[in-house]
This record gives structure tokens, C-alpha cells and sequence, in this order.
């Protein structure tokens, strides 16, 4: 049992440098897109992202931001957005009257 890595949960806040390094190595590009949810108990639950080393796995709570934006919200910038079409009309009206500059 001595053989096992150890289990550690920590804040992303509290890393160390040579854990940074080992977040850096594992996600290059970032760890944005890498962030799985983890659930505890009732409905709580929190964001992290995992890396291990030679003696322990890491399971790394994160600060992600969540979009509360609705769909309603989608609707009412959508209804409030000219319409292309208006804009359109308005170009040929003005090829038209350069043409007839011409």
C-alpha cells in the first residue's frame, strides 16, 4: 500500500511553483477546456482540473465563469437588431443614383 500515489484536492490558489510546472507541462495550450465538474455533496459542486506526479494525484479546483445569459435574452438582442434587409435596400438605391450621375 506504501506504493500508492497519494489523492490531494487542492485550490489553484494554493499551488506550488513545481506544481505550476507540472500544469504548465501537462497544458500547454492552457487548461480552459480541460476542466471537468466535479460534484459533492447535495447539488454542490465545484470545477478542477487533474495532474499528477511521481507521488501524488492532484485534482486542482479552479475559477471558472459561468454564462448566465438565457435564451430570452438572445431573443431580445435578435428582435432588436435591424434587419439586413433594410440595409440592402438602401445600397441599391444608392448604386442606382450613381448611375444616373453617369
Amino acid at each position: 500500500m506504501s506504493g500508492e500515489r497519494k489523492k490531494l484536492i487542492i485550490n489553484y490558489q494554493n499551488v506550488s511553483p513545481e506544481l505550476m510546472e507540472a500544469i504548465r507541462k501537462k497544458y500547454p495550450l492552457g487548461w480552459v477546456n480541460h476542466t471537468i465538474k466535479v460534484k459533492t455533496v447535495g447539488e454542490a459542486f465545484f470545477f478542477a482540473i487533474t495532474v499528477d506526479t511521481d507521488d501524488a494525484s492532484y485534482l486542482i479546483k479552479v475559477p471558472v465563469k459561468i454564462d448566465n445569459k438565457s435564451e430570452k435574452d438572445d431573443e431580445d438582442f435578435f428582435e432588436e437588431t435591424p434587419d439586413v434587409k433594410e440595409g440592402g435596400d438602401n445600397y441599391e438605391e444608392e448604386e442606382e443614383r450613381d448611375t444616373d450621375k453617369e
